[in-house]
């Protein structure tokens, strides 16, 4: 039942592409009839060609073979065209359709799982169901054909001989199911070990520099080794499994055949079998061989395909962001507010926010410190909906942030990280990215001079059009992070978020860019996640936080003179950065 549910899910992807299909199978059907054919041509070969040297059937016999084998060529081009034709569709369109619902899925979905295991389904798994219902399938229906009409060659000599080879039906057939089943199992634990090589590959190339300095080499290597290895047992089960279902099957196939040769040689059987019917029936049975093996070797490849199928279909089966807001405001005004905020992540007994309340006036600038961990990154995250409260309600301008259309409220937002992401593209797109692709080129450079990034834009080799690599490896971590204040500032929202936003920057670039801050934040509602006291001490208002809960709110001067946990903070964390 299973395998037909995912096979009926499968099929919308091929539908589309039924005349291809057909003839992919018109193909395949060619080259079963050419592969009967053929052995039906050692009756005349033997008995009428070399035994009664008959003229007419020495002259055609040359001509039919090579006519045969011409029309086998059309049918191989025909069913393996067809059918990678159709394999390179349905694997783009379930990569497309992922690859969306990763666009889509929230937050909270990549949080709770390794990266290496969402890219494993988007790339291995996706090409692993091509391969299962293409290649596998197309093994299955042209051996299936081939065995058919060799079947029919064998009834045509010697029905009697023939139902004797059917025999071993039922022993194959138990082999094939025992094989299914235990291929898809091992292909579950193959592609969880897939993933766990891709994690870590993926690791050990991100943090390489850090492997090198603290001397890691050795422990990765070691980790490596015990992920690589299980992966190198499930395939050798596989193929464990294979070899022992293929001598299975040629044992039981030997057993029909010494059947055969015990019935052919039957007085009555053998007085009415010619030398040349018997050979063409001996000819076409071995031919099934290679037929039959092929089939229970095709189960390793559909049920891998079924089993990344499994694994994909949940990705697609994933809730996407609830987006069921009506609200689409063209510009806010930027009056926020937490109101009993109570946010839990999976997994995790403490609450990262609990009970917060907090109003943010329009065009206020709030500065939220607190020691690692305390929930200052996880609160202006509920502003963007990026995560979900467990209880509580955030507002925007009086109405709550689920009564807006995702999108509008996210234009509302300009964020700026201290995990800088850019892409693999050019200065100019990383800072006009997005929503932002239309925005003018003056308006670009307007936004990269605010930041204070054209003085080393323009030392480029192609200025806004350098490609600056994955993730900005061409950059420097203070080059990178003036990009992110760029591509905020061309946002002109009515909401800013600065998450550690100048950690990056040396104190010149820090003074420069807080001066474009400056005015940036003018006019608009500011949230600031900071440690420096230079960014701290201009904020309208602090509030500090501790375990998920507000401790002090107030002005610097107000705070420090409370001698509570901001003076604290500020004689560590933060004088030590003044």
């Amino acid at each position: 039942m299973q395998d037909r549910l995912i096979y009926r899910r499968l099929l919308p992807y091929a539908r589309p592409h039924g005349k291809v299909a057909a003839m992919a199978f018109f193909g395949m059907l060619l080259e079963a009839s050419v592969a009967a054919a053929f052995t039906s041509l050692m009756q005349p070969l033997l008995d009428d060609a070399l035994g009664a040297r008959n003229s007419t059937v020495i002259a055609w016999l040359p001509v039919v073979i090579i006519a045969l084998f011409v029309v086998r060529g059309v049918g191989v081009y025909l069913g393996d065209y067809g059918m990678a034709l159709i394999s390179r569709r349905v694997i783009a369109d379930l990569r497309a359709q992922v690859f969306d619902r990763y666009l889509a899925l929230p937050s909270r979905y990549f949080a709770e799982r390794p990266s290496g295991d969402a890219l494993t389904r988007l790339s291995m798994q996706v090409e692993q169901i091509g391969q299962a219902s293409t290649e596998g399938v197309k093994i299955a229906v042209l051996d299936t054909l081939i065995i058919l009409a060799l079947l029919g060659v064998m009834f045509w000599h010697s029905p009697l001989l023939a139902g004797s080879v059917l025999l071993a039906g039922p022993a194959i057939a138990l082999v094939v199911r025992f094989v299914s089943k235990r291929y898809r199992a091992i292909s579950r634990r193959i592609q969880a070990s897939l993933a766990d090589v891709t994690q870590m590959g993926q690791d050990a190339i991100l943090g390489e520099r850090e492997i090198k300095i603290y001397g890691g080499q050795q422990e990765e290597r070691e980790r490596f080794a015990k992920v690589n290895e299980h992966n190198r047992r499930q395939h050798l089960k596989v193929t464990a499994t294979n070899a022992m279902s293929s001598a299975t099957v040629q044992v039981l196939a030997a057993s029909a055949l010494a059947l055969v040769v015990f019935l052919a040689t039957r007085p009555g059987e053998l007085e009415r079998l010619t030398p040349g019917g018997f050979t063409a029936f001996m000819t076409a049975m071995l031919a099934i061989l290679p037929s039959l093996k092929r089939l229970t070797q095709a189960q390793a490849l559909i049920q891998r395909g079924m089993a990344a199928a499994e694994s994909v279909f949940e990705v697609l089966d994933e809730a996407p962001e609830t987006d069921l807001g009506t609200l689409r405001p063209e510009r806010v005004r930027g009056a926020v507010s937490f109101d009993n905020v109570t946010l839990r992540y999976s997994g995790r007994d403490e609450p990262a926010l609990d009970g917060v309340s907090l109003e943010v006036a329009p065009g206020e600038t709030l500065a939220l410190v607190g020691r690692s961990g305390s929930g200052k990154s996880s609160l202006v995250a509920l502003l963007a909906r990026l995560h979900e409260p467990e209880s509580g309600c955030v507002r925007i301008d009086g109405e709550p942030v689920q009564d807006y259309a995702l999108a509008a409220l996210r234009a509302q937002i300009a964020f700026v990280s201290q995990q800088v992401v850019l892409f693999n593209d050019t200065v100019a797109h990383n800072i006009a990215y997005g929503a932002l692709r239309s925005a003018p080129r003056e308006r670009t450079v307007a936004a990269a001079t605010a930041a204070h990034a054209m003085e080393f834009i323009e030392a480029l080799p192609d200025g806004l059009d350098t490609a600056i690599g994955e993730r900005g490896s061409a950059l420097s971590g203070g080059q990178r992070q003036r990009l992110a204040l760029a591509r905020a500032l061309l946002k002109d929202a009515p909401i800013l978020i600065l998450d550690e936003a100048t950690s990056a920057l040396d104190n010149r670039s820090e003074r420069l860019v807080q001066q474009a801050l400056g005015e940036a934040m003018r006019g608009r509602t500011t949230l600031v996640i900071a440690h420096r006291l230079s960014t701290v001490e201009r904020a309208d208002r602090i509030v500090v936080m501790d375990r998920g809960r507000i401790v002090e709110i107030g002005t610097h001067a107000e705070l420090l003179a409370r001698g509570g946990h901001y003076s604290a903070l500020a004689q560590t964390e933060l004088s030590a950065d003044a």
